[in-house]
């Protein structure tokens, strides 16, 4: 505490707060748990024992961090933001061990929040006042509601919601190809023929299909609210086409993310391998086809955003070499 700021009217009893932490009147800190450097723990702010806060971390005036919460760095915690730590509580019965949550560096949780116990929010994602977390949050995800669903995805440069562009018209639609800022993903209209009999919309392989397909798969009858894919390939194509209704593509590359909205069939998108991939926002209708370049292969997913920017690392480190 020696490099840290007490409030006179603060108890901290741990001895371990990090350099430039400000604690201020009436919060309270027990012995065990860790705070790092650089944070501001506001008024009425308690922390119980077994809590890890990491550094630069903001708490505001409130909060009770009780047994099992981590607080990754870079973290935000409006007021009155309630975190829970027994799925099943009852008066005088301690669970043997209480259920852990975690909320990943760069991540927001809004004022008066409820995070249910062994929730784990993704890195940067942002949690709307409110809102009630019933399940993990996807990194970089904007959830809201009670119970909270995706409502979209924070931009790269953190300044707001990430924005999809406009689509153009199905009778607007140009043709060829147009490559995004996610590396390798392209966006392909389709050549569509109309005629008294209806409509078809056809790509062939090479200029249309930049793959081979080995299989293919039909997601329908998706709750609006539900979140798809969630993870990247290590080898895999996917060509991604929404036959009926629409949902929204959204792409990352670790560096930079994109959404596409996918309303009809005359848009495809090309998903290479090592690009996370998440599929939401779909209508009551919504029919997405997907094209894969090989074989169901389980070994070739990659299911957690923070592993996936580590092989992106590695994949970038290899590349330069």
């Amino acid at each position: 505490m020696s490099d840290a700021f007490r409030h006179p009217a603060a108890i901290v009893e741990s001895e371990h707060i990090g350099p430039g932490t400000r604690v201020w009147a009436f919060a309270h800190i027990l012995p065990g748990a860790v705070v790092g450097a650089d944070c501001n723990i506001c008024d009425h702010v308690f922390i119980e024992n077994d809590v890890r806060v990491g550094d630069r971390v903001t708490v505001k005036c409130g909060v009770q961090l009780w047994d099992g919460v981590t607080l990754e760095d870079d973290v935000f915690v409006g007021p009155n933001a309630t975190f829970t730590n027994d799925p099943f509580p009852r008066s005088r019965r301690r669970p043997a061990e209480f259920v852990r949550t975690v909320v990943r560096a760069g991540a927001s949780v809004g004022a008066n929040a409820t995070v249910l116990p062994g929730v784990i929010v993704g890195r940067g994602a942002m949690i709307a006042a409110g809102s009630v977390v019933t399940h993990d949050v996807p990194p970089y995800a904007i959830v809201v509601g009670n119970p909270a669903y995706i409502k979209g995805y924070v931009a790269p440069s953190a300044a707001g919601p990430l924005r999809s562009p406009a689509a153009a018209p199905v009778g607007a639609v140009p043709s060829g190809t147009r490559t995004l800022g996610v590396k390798a993903v392209t966006v392909r209209e389709l050549k569509q023929i109309e005629d008294l009999r209806g409509s078809l919309a056809v790509a062939e392989l090479g200029a249309g299909l930049p793959f081979l397909p080995k299989r293919f798969f039909v997601v329908f009858g998706v709750p609006t609210r539900e979140v798809r894919g969630e993870h990247a390939h290590r080898r895999l194509h996917q060509f991604l086409v929404c036959l009926r209704g629409e949902c929204t593509l959204l792409v990352d590359d670790g560096v930079t993310r994109e959404e596409i909205r996918l309303d009809g069939p005359h848009r495809g998108v090309h998903v290479p391998p090592m690009v996370w991939a998440v599929q939401y926002r779909f209508s009551a209708d919504a029919m997405l086809l997907v094209l894969a370049s090989e074989e169901y292969d389980p070994d070739d997913y990659i299911r957690d955003y923070d592993e996936y920017v580590r092989a992106r690392r590695g994949t970038r480190g290899s590349e330069r070499e």
